[in-house]
């Protein structure tokens, strides 16, 4: 089976697969927007890449960016703002060991690509090892994830006005008490061209769109105005015509029901007790509570709580976690890294057992073993590290209300806000934005204010049942690390967690 046929993709279903778009198609297209404006070759790529290897390093590459990105916001009813810009710039690196060298420029020319090669050359100035010769000539391989099409472009300013009007009007005819809505629509055309010290050339074109909405909801409940907030959205690798009628419904009914949902909570028990997690976008607690765990840097310094664990059991038997850059259209997907390695199907954990680690380049190599495809950096001004794409864990056999129905007295989430997590001793919190409190397998009544708080590796132990109901999230996904942010996906099944504990207000 193979990893695009894993899942059930939304995307994949409405609109037909990309055609397979030819390597050389990407390069390009990149070539024409980061070279030639500026008079450079890929000879002149090889001359930087051999100024920095003048002195022996490990590792090294060029990595160029252009980036058109718009955005544009409604609220009170008009679109208040509107925003366009243009980044592009080239970053410089050399790998030496564990040390890494790093330059980077907004001015795209021959003379600033030189300079920063010289300047990082300077990581090895002091070894004794021959020079090396870079011959800049290997395509790197790919696929066609998406189109390279430039999603700005797809619709025009005043469809995409119109189109936050009528999120505006839908959410506020859905309920007398919507008392203010939000919405943002925001598009990104990036490229990217890498060439590297081993003579890799690769380039990708990434499109990605997001349409987010919020809205809030205001009543008296028992003699006291209340408001309370929803939120809905999502995107991906495609352009604005995905945002027809049916997707605008469906991201606002679920806003709508999110804020009349939390109008109608009550504080949350606390203490220790059976948690179910709803499937989808919850998964962002397994992305935080282990996902950041499994990325090769922290394992390589010992500083995970899975570090020197692969082929021993880190989870229950059931449990399988995928990191997977391969899925088509996904936000969190891409044709190469940003080191220009394709992106591929990491099973991290299976049925249980520890598998593997995220890897970039640098950490694959002290590691000694291959680089996972997981090499990511926001931009040209950052350098690359492990980073996940979409981490999902697949689903199981049992069906999701027979889970629900299993809670004697627990907490059913079902979407989840914002979380942090201790990496060396994988400890996390974790706020749900919208939760249910169970007795006798019935949901009583929504609750607020739940905070789940545990340890990554336990969570996995506890873990009884699976449902066979495995979503991946809609769009929405954003992972920092180290102070850089790139998208991401997350999924997963209905899950039963054992023995949690849950910070209450009650």
């Amino acid at each position: 089976m193979t990893s695009t046929d894993s899942f059930s993709d939304r995307a994949g279903a409405r609109s037909a697969a990309p055609q397979r778009q030819p390597t050389s198609d990407r390069l390009a297209i990149a070539k024409a927007l980061l070279l030639e404006p500026f008079g450079l070759t890929t000879a002149d790529l090889t001359r930087a890449l051999n100024e920095i290897t003048a002195h022996k390093v490990d590792d090294a590459d060029l990595y160029f960016q252009y980036t058109r990105s718009e955005g544009w916001s409604l609220e009170e009813g008009i679109v208040k703002t509107g925003s366009f810009s243009i980044d592009q710039g080239v970053g410089v690196r050399a790998v030496s060991g564990e040390k890494t060298a790093f330059a980077y420029s907004d001015d795209i020319s021959q003379t600033s690509l030189l300079d920063a090669a010289r300047t990082v050359r300077s990581i090895s100035a002091a070894a004794q090892s021959a020079k090396t010769r870079v011959v800049t000539g290997k395509i790197a391989a790919g696929r066609s994830l998406y189109a390279g099409l430039d999603p700005i472009d797809t619709m025009d300013s005043a469809a995409k006005v119109a189109l936050l009007g009528r999120v505006e009007k839908l959410a506020r005819s859905r309920d007398p008490r919507v008392a203010q809505v939000m919405a943002g629509l925001a598009s990104e055309y990036d490229v990217m061209l890498v060439a590297r010290a081993d003579g890799t050339l690769a380039a990708d074109v990434r499109p990605l769109v997001r349409l987010s909405v919020t809205v809030i909801a205001e009543a008296k409940v028992n003699g006291q105005m209340r408001r309370e907030a929803g939120s809905g959205g999502g995107g991906g690798r495609f352009g604005l015509a995905y945002f027809d009628d049916a997707q605008i419904t469906e991201y606002v009914d679920a806003a709508v029901h999110a804020a009349l949902t939390n109008l109608e909570s009550r504080p949350a028990p606390a203490g220790v007790m059976t948690v179910v997690l709803g499937p989808g976008w919850p998964g962002v607690l397994l992305h935080e509570a282990i996902g950041h765990g499994l990325e090769g840097d922290f394992n390589r310094k010992g500083s995970s709580a899975f570090s020197g664990r692969v082929g021993q059991r880190v989870a229950a038997k059931g449990v399988t976690v995928l990191d997977d850059g391969s899925i088509a259209l996904r936000r969190g997907s891409l044709n190469v890294d940003d080191e220009g390695n394709a992106t591929q199907r990491n099973v991290l954990i299976e049925d249980g057992i520890l598998k593997g680690y995220l890897q970039d380049s640098m950490n694959a190599r002290l590691m000694g073993v291959k680089p996972t495809g997981n090499g990511r950096r926001e931009s040209y001004a950052h350098v690359p590290m492990p980073r996940m794409t979409n981490t999902v864990m697949l689903g199981g056999s049992t069906p999701a209300q027979e889970i629900v129905a299993s809670i004697k007295k627990g907490l059913y989430a079902t979407n989840f806000g914002g979380g942090q997590v201790d990496i060396t001793s994988g400890k996390f919190v974790f706020s749900a934005s919208e939760a249910y409190w169970v007795e006798n397998g019935k949901i009583q009544y929504p609750v607020k204010g739940a905070t789940l708080v545990g340890s990554g590796p336990q969570a996995l132990k506890k873990i009884t049942m699976i449902g066979d109901d495995m979503a991946l999230d809609t769009g929405v996904g954003v992972c920092g690390k180290e102070g850089q942010s790139v998208p991401v996906g997350v999924g997963q099944p209905t899950l039963r967690i054992e023995g949690l504990t849950v910070g209450g207000t009650a």
